[in-house]
């Protein structure tokens, strides 16, 4: 072996060690990084199986010293509080009126910015990003004056149209990304080929765009299952109650709160939420790499 040989092979060595480093040292970084995420979510559900005595006592225990069901039992057959079963219910119906409603209306209008030109386009952007940035807090009086002259208070239509209202701007916002990244040539393309205006929609384009619609419901699914301030003023009985309004009411403001009973309803309050992200998880990593290229 020549001189000039060892000598070439030694920087090719260099480089193999460091990318060996490297790949050990960003395997540790994601291993802490998945460490820091599901330790709450571990300490949340463990903690659903301990008594309430020991868990606000001095020491703390990583797994359960006495393991126990009685907090589940309480959460879902307990009568001196509002029901699990109905404000599960509620925020199901909801959730699932917000999505429908708010992917129909932001579709429409993503279509209609992006694909036609007329006076007012611009003016209708920009009044989307500005209507965005206003809190829903600030308009808590007038939204319940609005909902209570109109006699949609402790209604599921009320609360579906607050909702709706607060998800539709960030929704057209980032539909109008998707629509805009799907190019009008394939439609003239299937339109060449014999297709109608409103076939070469549905067979060309739609299905191009649906991964986009089921990344953008994500949003208003979280927004709307999570939701609690809006739902705090909108719904006051017990019987209309939401999962996040319901769990409030294992808090007292005198005396001891049962914690092991809010982390036992955290935890079925979460059930809805994985199942829901593992039946449409593949289609929104489509939809995030999609809305992430255009052309």
């Amino acid at each position: 072996m020549t001189t000039a040989t060892v000598r070439a092979r030694i920087p090719h060595r260099k480089r193999s060690v460091r990318r060996r480093v490297s790949s050990i040292v960003l395997s540790v970084i994601a291993v802490i990084v998945f460490v820091c995420a599901a330790f709450p979510v571990y300490w949340m559900l463990q903690t659903s199986f301990q008594p309430n005595n020991e868990i606000i006592g001095s020491q703390v225990n990583f797994w359960p010293k006495t393991f126990t069901f009685r907090n589940y039992e309480t959460v879902l057959f307990a009568t001196d509080r509002a029901q699990f079963l109905p404000a599960l219910g509620n925020s199901v119906i909801v959730t699932v009126l917000t999505v429908v409603i708010a992917l129909i209306f932001a579709f429409l209008a993503s279509l209609a910015v992006t694909r036609f030109r007329f006076r007012s386009r611009k003016s209708f952007i920009l009044t989307i990003l500005i209507v965005q940035m206003i809190p829903g807090e600030a308009m808590i009086v007038s939204t319940y004056r609005v909902l209570d002259d109109w006699a949609l208070l402790n209604t599921i239509a009320g609360l579906t149209l607050v909702y709706v209202a607060t998800v539709l701007p960030f929704t057209i916002w980032t539909l109008r990304g998707f629509v805009n990244g799907v190019p009008v040539d394939l439609e003239e393309a299937g339109m060449i080929d014999g297709l109608s205006r409103t076939g070469a929609f549905w067979k060309i384009t739609f299905p191009l765009l649906a991964p986009g619609l089921v990344a953008t419901g994500v949003f208003g699914f979280i927004q709307a299952w999570n939701e609690f301030l809006l739902a705090l003023v909108v719904m006051s009985r017990p019987e209309m109650m939401t999962l996040p309004v319901w769990l409030r009411t294992f808090q007292v403001a005198h005396g001891t709160t049962n914690w092991a009973a809010i982390m036992a309803g955290s935890t079925l309050m979460s059930i809805p939420v994985i199942i829901f992200f593992l039946v449409i998880q593949g289609r929104m990593t489509q939809g995030l790499v999609s809305g992430a290229v255009k052309g």
